[in-house]
């Protein structure tokens, strides 16, 4: 089974779940609106993606919290990830014991088909 985190109004996350319908993939979507995630979830997906690529610097959450001006440091940045999931590139995708975060239909293809 394909578990996937995100928010449903999120572009990348419908083009991930437009995919995955496309080609008849079960999944299961936990939308961090409504249902978050931890430290343990978020440190679990650290030791298969870096934080760059899990810490979403282009997020409207990222800008309100005028994150750039702080300078965080790599743990400053996990708490960040911890306490406000909206920080956390979209989607994140559990499958086959591995983590993928982002949207990518060639690497989709490669890795679902």
């Amino acid at each position: 089974m394909i578990q996937v985190y995100g928010i449903k109004n999120c572009d990348s996350v419908k083009k991930a779940l437009s995919f995955f319908k496309k080609h008849n993939l079960d999944y299961t979507l936990q939308d961090f609106k409504t249902e978050t995630v931890g430290c343990e979830k978020v440190s679990s997906w650290l030791n298969f993606v870096t934080l760059k690529q899990l810490f979403n610097t282009r997020s409207t959450t990222y800008r309100n919290l005028k994150l750039k001006e702080k300078n965080l440091s790599d743990e400053e940045k996990k708490m960040y990830l911890c306490q406000e999931n909206l920080l956390i590139k979209r989607p994140v995708i559990e499958v086959n014991g591995t983590v993928i975060v982002g949207y990518n239909e060639n690497n989709f293809k490669g890795v679902f088909l």
